[in-house]
């Protein structure tokens, strides 16, 4: 009994320290981007385009690829239920509004979180090891502002994009199988999507998707600046800046669902 009071307690407390990190961490990240340019501190944009390239635009195949066979996918298994009802004209608009809502977000965080918050975690991680970020506090640096907020702001910029790339291939992927499989022509499916998409099925994936882009950035740059030991430590911290965001995200993902059903 005492051993599991005390494997609670450990826990409780890492829980809680961690949760006080992050905290920190997105207060002075929120400052840096947000208060500090109006004080004649400027954003470093030049290190945010490198990292709206390395984190948005290298990412475009990947996303796109698995989102449309996403999409193929769902509209698989919703034909197979719906043809059964003659009702096979609405797989499109389940197709459409899953992949706005729900999928297109989702799939697209899980595979930037594995992607990119990974070598958020191993840049930053390294730079630790090797006393680079020691270096730079010593030159008067902020670590914060030349580490993380470039990468803030290059997710909170790219997430929604790639977002929005991701619906359309989904869809995209529905569609190609409606076409060949459904008998329906493509003019049929461009009008089905349009009369089962509202601007709010959109705008519920886009919020999620900059909440989602944050959670990566925290816990991937939090994660590198909480390496301890050498090439294990960043190995670590890779490891677990991709299963705490994939939680974060989907435990997030839950939240917002419920709260946008609830108010829908």
């Amino acid at each position: 009994m005492t051993g599991v009071l005390a494997f609670i307690g450990r826990s409780t407390l890492a829980l809680l320290r961690y949760s006080s990190g992050l905290y920190d961490l997105t207060r002075q990240a929120a400052y840096w981007t947000f208060v500090a340019p109006f004080k004649g501190r400027p954003l470093k944009w030049r290190s945010a385009l490198h990292q709206m390239v390395l984190a948005g635009v290298d990412s475009v195949p990947i996303v796109s690829l698995i989102s449309f066979f996403l999409g193929l996918v769902l509209a698989l298994q919703g034909a197979y239920q719906l043809q059964k009802f003659g009702a096979s004209y609405y797989v499109t608009a389940l197709v459409g509004v899953s992949m706005t809502r729900e999928l297109g977000p989702l799939i697209t965080a899980i595979v930037i979180a594995g992607r990119s918050g990974s070598a958020f975690a191993a840049e930053i991680g390294t730079m630790k090891v090797s006393e680079e970020i020691d270096a730079l506090e010593a030159m008067g640096l902020n670590s914060v502002r030349y580490l993380v907020v470039p990468k803030y702001v290059a997710l909170l910029i790219m997430m929604p994009c790639l977002t929005l790339l991701s619906d359309l291939a989904g869809i995209l992927g529905g569609g190609v199988f409606e076409v060949y499989q459904l008998d329906q022509t493509f003019p049929m499916f461009v009008l089905a999507t349009r009369d089962a998409l509202v601007m709010r099925d959109i705008s519920t994936g886009l919020v999620k998707s900059l909440v989602f882009g944050l959670i990566i950035t925290k816990v991937g740059c939090y994660e590198g600046f909480s390496v301890r030991g050498g090439a294990e430590g960043v190995g670590k911290a890779t490891t677990s800046s991709v299963v705490v965001s994939i939680f974060l995200i989907i435990f997030a993902d839950v939240i917002f669902t419920a709260l946008f059903y609830y108010t829908d």
